[in-house]
């Protein structure tokens, strides 16, 4: 009696895994990408800084010349220099 119960569980489990299994197959891929970008974008927004480190590098360490280098530059936000092309050529990405 036992036998034919175990029987027709297996039987309704491989129609359905039969029937749907494709269904199944594209849930858990879609589950496992969505699980793997969650992880991935909380592991890139995490600050990784460790405040209680100390630089062995001594800040004023840096030479004459580099520090009129980096001073020469310009900033981010501010405005570029004008561009100046050799002269007897045509620059072809100005309008």
């Amino acid at each position: 009696m036992k036998r034919t119960h175990t029987n027709s569980f297996a039987r309704l489990t491989r129609a359905f895994f039969g029937r749907f299994h494709l269904t199944i197959f594209i849930v858990c891929i879609v589950a496992g990408l969505s699980y793997a970008v969650l992880s991935f974008s909380e592991l890139l927004g995490s600050s990784s800084i460790d405040t209680s480190y100390t630089s062995s590098i001594d800040a004023g360490s840096i030479d004459q010349a580099t520090l009129e280098r980096i001073n020469s530059l310009h900033e981010s936000d501010g405005k570029t220099p004008a561009l100046t092309t050799p002269s007897g050529r045509i620059n072809p990405f100005t309008e």
